[in-house]
């Protein structure tokens, strides 16, 4: 085992995030909650990743550090400063905090946008190039400070690229596309063969306790991902389904599409601000972001288990 403290033991693990859609899911009781905002959860520490004797102080006495906190938005109108001060200086501030305190090992929750963009392929941890938005580029910048931290403190560290995460209580974009389908605001969507990689929040959970155990995952950094990955058209009839709605039996062809998403663009000029259909947007339901879940499943034994069309009925508590 790594360092004098082990999750085996039962000893305390702080969650950063752990009041965030999957900190809170991980919080256990004994655990100890790092957050920007009081939450009322007992032993929480209140404060930035900036302040790192705040971060230090946090650090004392545990065995594990989970760090789920992040500056989550990734659409290109993002703040690029507000990325690489939380997303990776942040990190780095933690790391180096729980390296300090004598912490035995370290999860951190990556991105999927750490990588090059795949288009059509299926792309796994090797796949070449750099991340293109200034949310992967932090969040690749923090990963490398993350095992560079390992290596320096002797800690068991382990990076976690997850793809779209998605369940109850949840506020990614498959929740929103959820609400606008229920409420009969988004077009049916044509069958374009994309491939959209995903995951539920209780296989993420699953996936960061058991990297924090296996002392074959230090080191590593794994894609967390489930085997199943639709299309656009497929995850707009399972979530009809999900529902408890009809399947429907037409669609809005691409071409029509693609010219609201123009009109979408030139309408968020005027608004300044995001409308839900634009380009970028239409790109993300259209095209793919598919990712091979093979090195963690390979190595550790991981899968997930919550299959598209249970995770859909979590989500919407049916």
């Amino acid at each position: 085992m790594v360092g004098d403290k082990d999750v085996g033991d039962h000893v305390t693990a702080l969650i950063s995030g752990a009041s965030g859609f999957i900190g809170s899911r991980l919080l256990s009781p004994g655990d100890r909650a790092l957050v920007r905002q009081s939450c009322g959860m007992a032993g929480e520490r209140v404060g930035d990743l900036a302040d790192a004797a705040l971060l230090l102080r946090a650090c004392a006495g545990i065995g594990t550090v989970f760090h789920c906190a992040g500056y989550a938005h990734a659409f290109a109108d993002s703040d690029p400063d507000a990325h690489w001060r939380i997303n990776f200086e942040g990190t780095r501030n933690l790391a180096d905090a729980a390296g300090q305190a004598g912490v035995g090992r370290l999860v951190f929750l990556s991105s999927v946008k750490a990588m090059a963009e795949p288009g059509d392929n299926l792309a796994d941890e090797d796949w070449p190039g750099e991340p293109v938005t200034a949310y992967g580029q932090a969040k690749r910048a923090a990963e490398d400070a993350v095992l560079e931290a390992g290596v320096r403190y002797g800690m068991h560290v382990v990076n976690l690229r997850l793809a779209m995460v998605y369940g109850s209580g949840g506020r990614g974009n498959l929740e929103r596309m959820g609400r606008l389908v229920q409420r009969g605001l988004f077009p049916p969507l044509p069958e374009s063969g994309n491939h959209r990689s995903l995951v539920h929040v209780d296989d993420v959970v699953a996936a960061m306790r058991l990297v924090a155990e296996d002392d074959r995952a230090n080191g590593r950094t794994y894609i967390v991902a489930a085997r199943e990955a639709p299309s656009g058209r497929q995850l707009y009839d399972a979530l009809r389904a999900a529902l408890g709605m009809p399947r429907c039996s037409w669609s809005v062809p691409e071409s029509a599409l693609r010219l609201a998403g123009r009109v979408g663009d030139g309408l968020e000029v005027f608004a300044r601000r995001r409308l839900p259909l634009d380009s970028e947007a239409l790109d993300r339901l259209l095209g793919s972001a598919w990712y091979s879940p093979a090195r963690i499943e390979r190595e550790l034994g991981w899968r997930a288990k919550v299959s598209l069309a249970d995770g859909l009925q979590e989500m919407f508590g049916r």
